[in-house]
């Protein structure tokens, strides 16, 4: 950031000029311009570098916008700008909504943050008695112990409401990785509750109750359902950058826990309600907003945790905590897009980036914003620490290190703890398939392990298990990123060979987003050195024959395997999502081949057994995906038009609904 700060004064008049919203005076002594050049500068460099293709910031201070601008391409095909209007989808940001939400039927009298959940919603249950002791706030805080997200059809193209039902379909079968209130670890389910809630006890729809009691006292305009369903208004699309592709306006169904568009700007008005003249809740609501809501688990770490609040991520961080500055923050991501809000309620201080891109590195962005606007503005001290030596020197292991060799696991990934005492160094391999390769080296420092990147870990013992947690440079804060794999003193076997099995999916709506369609086709793997657990879809530990539950209580988004019989075969459920074995795919013949959905509305599948080109006609909402022999996506019709390839050993998935027939016509891959 130095390096930008000595830019020209010449110039930089110019470019503060076009950096401001119409009406807004130009100071040479204006206290944004530092902010503006850092958001200018690393947003361009994230559009340059492919991580995002558009994106737009906003800085509000004392309820006025002080900056706003739009970066890149809305709609490449037709020419069209990022503007200031131009609608983006905020994914998780959206839980402060639904927390707001609740909390005005708080200030109603009609909501208590501390009753159960049940009596609000007596069809929610779960197969494990500890669910009657979830609240409502623990729905909000990530305390609650419910497994993770509703993936089925929750992200894709179009609104389903069916994703509520589906979401106590898929409780009622589940258990609770760990006690209510014993551990934060992220959680979507929660905030779809929470949805269900404000339904229930407004008695409205969630989308009309937002409406009534947050958008229009706020003037938000341009807040509303995620942007394949807005008509009328400027969104910026999202295009692949890999392959350029445009891809449909996505619409996440889970619209409590991700599901909102909006811009940047009216980010920053919605967080302005949370300021000392918050607009919408009363005092006492306002306060709890603000509040850290800790777990048991508070302080079982060598360093403070994120602190998450009532849908915050943080509710503060150590910088700018020592300073006396609260600063509230929410991400949010989603297949197509990132974003970052930060708030600082107390100074009336707000900013957004939101961006077309998954992997954009809009946190850091909004964060190193936000720090400008604070130094500018003398809340706090410019940070000039000494220049950070990448890796650091290498130290003698620790005698305990040998203790923290073994397999760890983080959702659908697996990897392997190694160390070398010759070398004092220790490497973690990561898993695909049963091949392993390196995946990092470390080597030990002054309590900690150090990477080649700056990054630094630690390995963390709290009651029974082992934790591999990571420190991210700067922030002061401790994240858990692996949980290693206990050895089961007596591990069970599950009724059918798992090994190097491949899997098709088969409750897949055709409007399905494109980032789950790694979920269509899997595959579950054993381990000699694992015994008791299965990966397929992520880590579990084998309980019964039919069943394998979840072995973590610190990981995100777990899931539970289930094994049942159907049609004489093994069929299995991963938590929402159905399977049957890929033996069960039809051969694709040359020539012509009709494919009809069922009355249960499952995908179909087709094998093919020698390469082929093949030509189709499918219903109009139909989907047509095909799978090489690797599991990689070569072909989908939500992305491709016309004849595709399929090689041998490749699956042809078919998504629609009841009664849709698709017609395909195979011929040899030699033929002109």
């Amino acid at each position: 950031m130095s390096k930008i700060r000595i830019i020209c004064a010449v110039f930089l008049c110019f470019i503060l000029a076009a950096a401001f919203v119409p009406g807004e005076a130009l100071s040479r002594q204006n206290p944004y311009e530092s902010a503006i050049i850092t958001a200018r500068s690393e947003i361009w460099k994230a559009i340059n570098d492919g991580r995002c293709g558009s994106a737009t910031a906003a800085i509000v201070a004392d309820g006025k916008v002080v900056y706003a601008e739009g970066f890149g391409m809305a709609d490449r095909e037709k020419g069209i700008p990022v503007r200031t209007k131009t609608l983006f989808n905020i994914g998780s940001i959206s839980k402060v909504y639904v927390a707001t939400a609740i909390m005005l039927l708080v200030d109603d009298g009609r909501v208590s943050l501390d009753r159960p959940v049940t009596d609000y919603l007596p069809e929610f249950r779960m197969a494990d008695d500890r669910y009657r002791k979830i609240t409502v706030r623990m729905t909000l805080n990530h305390v609650s112990g419910i497994p993770g997200t509703e993936g089925k059809n929750s992200f894709g193209f179009r609104y389903d409401d069916n994703v509520k039902r589906e979401t106590l379909d898929t409780l009622a079968r589940a258990h609770l990785k760990h006690d209510p209130g014993a551990m934060p670890v992220y959680c979507n389910d929660g905030f779809t509750l929470a949805e269900m809630i404000v339904e229930q006890v407004s008695g409205k729809r969630y989308m009309d109750f937002l409406h009534e009691r947050m958008f229009r006292p706020l003037g938000l305009k341009n807040t509303g359902i995620g942007v394949g369903e807005i008509k009328g208004k400027p969104v910026a699309f999202y295009y692949d950058p890999k392959t350029g592709k445009k891809h449909p306006p996505e619409v996440l169904s889970i619209i409590g826990a991700g599901g909102l568009s909006s811009t940047a700007i009216e980010l920053c008005r919605f967080m302005d309600a949370f300021s000392a003249k918050g607009k919408l809740l009363k005092n006492e609501s306002l306060a709890e907003m603000r509040k850290e809501q800790p777990s048991a688990f508070r302080g079982k770490l060598r360093n403070p945790t994120l602190s998450f609040g009532l849908g915050w991520d943080m509710t503060g961080l150590p910088r700018y905590d020592k300073a006396g500055i609260q600063v509230l923050g929410k991400s949010g991501g989603t297949g197509n897009y990132s974003s970052m809000v930060f708030t600082v309620p107390d100074k009336r201080i707000s900013v957004a980036v939101i961006t077309a891109g998954r992997e954009s590195g809009a946190m850091k962005i909004a964060l190193d914003v936000l720090d400008a606007v604070l130094v500018a503005k003398k809340l706090v001290a410019k940070e000039e620490g000494p220049v950070p030596v990448v890796p650091p020197k290498a130290q003698k292991l620790p005698q305990d290190h040998i203790s923290w060799r073994g397999y760890y696991a983080n959702g659908a990934r697996l990897g392997q703890v190694v160390f070398d005492a010759e070398k004092d160094t220790a490497a973690l391999y990561a898993f695909k398939g049963q091949e392993k390769a390196p995946a990092a080296t470390f080597i030990f420092n002054n309590g900690y392990y150090h990477d080649n990147e700056g990054n630094c870990s630690y390995f963390a013992k709290v009651g029974n298990e082992v934790y591999f947690v990571n420190c991210p440079s700067g922030a002061g804060i401790d994240m858990i990123a692996m949980q290693k794999v206990k050895p089961l003193e007596k591990p069970q076997s599950l009724k059918f060979d798992m090994d190097n099995k491949a899997w098709l999916r088969r409750n897949v709506g055709p409007f399905e987003g494109i980032m789950i369609v790694e979920s269509h086709f899997a595959r579950s793997f054993l381990y000699k050195d694992l015994p008791g657990y299965v990966l397929f879809q992520g880590m579990h530990r084998i309980d019964s024959p039919e069943f394998a539950g979840m072995p973590f209580d610190a990981i995100r988004d777990q899931a539970e395997l289930t094994l049942f019989e159907k049609d004489g075969l093994t069929w299995a459920w991963v938590s929402d999502l159905l399977y049957c074995p890929a033996e069960t795919a039809t051969a694709l013949k040359t020539g012509e081949n009709s494919v009809k959905i069922g009355s249960d509305g499952y995908s179909q599948w087709l094998i093919a057994n020698e390469d082929a080109v093949i030509s189709f006609t499918r219903p109009e909402r139909g989907r047509i995906i095909i799978f090489s022999s690797d599991d990689t996506a070569t072909y989908d019709s939500a992305l491709d038009t016309g004849d595709a390839y399929v090689a041998k050993g490749s699956y042809i998935e078919f998504a629609g609904f009841m009664n849709d027939v698709f017609t395909v016509k195979a011929r040899p891959a030699t033929e002109k």
